[in-house]
């Protein structure tokens, strides 16, 4: 079954973001001892942090099984995703959306599957912050992860344009 140009394009995409998302782990890891932190903003750190959970570390506490659920959840959702290219590859917004999403969730994955956790290295803290999150500061995150959210964006979005336009 060969794919059509349409997904191979969006296939190197998401590839080169995965590529992009696995060198600024590995330069954190060489880098940083876990729990390390360096200031350079008075709102933004670089941080080593491990995730064994989802988003704000949902299941991080969980007894080790959350990571083959996290395993399989992401690959199911990139052969779901895979196929929604390869039907819908024309439409750009909603395609972006995607690569971004599949991108991010197989760096995810790939984290799991090699070390157990994700590794998390973006800090993000502002005062106005503190009553949601404590002293402020908002979970790191990752590449991975910030193509996750653009792509959710990216949906929202290409959903808002196809009402507007009905």
């Amino acid at each position: 079954m060969a794919s059509s140009p349409s997904l191979s394009r969006w296939l190197s995409i998401a590839f080169g973001l995965i590529v992009l998302d696995q060198a600024t782990k590995l330069l954190v890891i060489s880098h940083f001892s876990y729990g390390d932190s360096v200031t350079l903003t008075s709102y933004f750190n670089l941080v080593r942090v491990h995730n064994t959970g989802a988003a704000f570390s949902f299941l991080a506490q969980a007894d080790g099984w959350q990571r083959w659920f996290f395993i399989g959840l992401g690959c199911t959702a990139a052969g779901v995703i895979a196929w929604m290219l390869r039907q819908h590859g024309h439409q750009r917004l909603f395609a972006w959306a995607l690569t971004l999403i599949l991108s991010g969730a197989l760096g995810n994955v790939i984290d799991r599957i090699w070390l157990g956790y994700v590794v998390d290295f973006l800090q993000f803290h502002w005062s106005f912050l503190t009553p949601l999150f404590h002293g402020g500061y908002f979970p790191a995150f990752n590449v991975a992860d910030c193509a996750i959210s653009a792509g959710a964006a990216g949906l929202i979005l290409d959903e808002l344009l196809r009402v507007r336009k009905s």
